[in-house]
């Protein structure tokens, strides 16, 4: 028997997909319309957390954030034995103490965070991130492959899994600050979202993406791909179209380029912006 605590979005998927699999499956949402509407997969709604880990091998938690965690898992009752897998994104501070306090009564609590919309957690799919004791990992391994297309072992740090996690989703949101002031600049120049969005079919920074940041994190300035002082002509051209209005993004990087060019590293890579973090 496993245990689901947490039916939204991506609980319902993992629901779907155990199901599929011919796993017997106990499924509690703190709305119970949630679980019960998941009946339908053969998979058992009841109305208590406790109840549903009763005598479960697995618990996998699927909730918003540290604090539905935690009271998630103390109305459950868990008792000594018990393992729970937490697939909820949650900050690093609370991934190391829940890790320390559920050992502590006997638990093995892992935390496994996954890039997945709804549809990948119901077909088996996207990306799970994994991290801790090596002991536990290798043992949940095994359980946890068939639920992802890819499980990422990020070694024994117990909060390196929540520490990429939330590395990640920064750059979906970088991305899609990215994407206003692509589609501001657009507006601007008379340019329709959908043929703004044209660009990218035959454009795809996203290839590039990994050789990028290893320019950046490699600190090589001195061979540049494009030069900071062409890089902030571009910005300036940009800024000039928008006439009046202002782009979300572009100031706070137009800041550290012209902060750079004052101290005398226009004719590095553009990237040199960032030398600070590196270091």
């Amino acid at each position: 028997m496993i245990a689901i605590l947490g039916t939204g979005l991506l609980g319902s998927g993992f629901t779907r997909a155990l199901r599929k699999q011919g796993h017997d499956v106990r499924v509690w949402n703190r709305t119970p319309e949630k679980a019960r509407a998941l009946a339908d997969t053969g998979a058992m709604p009841v109305g208590d957390a406790a109840e549903a880990v009763r005598g479960a091998e697995r618990i996998h938690v699927v909730v918003s954030d540290d604090s539905a965690v935690d009271s998630v898992l103390e109305a459950a009752k868990l008792e000594s034995g018990a393992l729970v897998i937490d697939h909820s994104t949650t900050s690093t501070a609370g991934a190391r103490e829940r890790t320390a306090r559920w050992r502590a009564r006997g638990v093995t609590y892992l935390h496994a965070p996954v890039f997945m919309g709804p549809q990948n957690a119901a077909e088996s799919t996207g990306l799970m991130l994994v991290s801790g004791d090596r002991a536990v990992v290798e043992s949940v391994s095994p359980t946890l492959r068939p639920m992802t297309g890819k499980l990422v072992d990020l070694g024994e740090r117990v909060d390196g899994a929540a520490a990429f996690k939330l590395l990640g989703n920064l750059f979906l949101m970088a991305l899609a600050a990215g994407f206003m002031d692509m589609l501001a600049l657009g507006r601007a120049m008379g340019v329709s979202p959908a043929e703004v969005g044209s660009l990218f079919e035959h454009f795809n920074p996203g290839a590039q993406v990994p050789a990028r940041f290893k320019r950046l994190t490699d600190a090589a300035y001195e061979n540049p791909s494009w030069e900071l002082a062409m890089a902030r002509k571009d910005a300036r051209l940009m800024q000039h179209e928008m006439g009046s209005h202002a782009l979300e993004m572009l100031p706070v990087v137009v800041e550290r380029m012209d902060a750079a060019i004052a101290a005398g590293e226009g004719n590095l890579d553009w990237t040199v912006i960032a030398r600070d973090l590196i270091r």
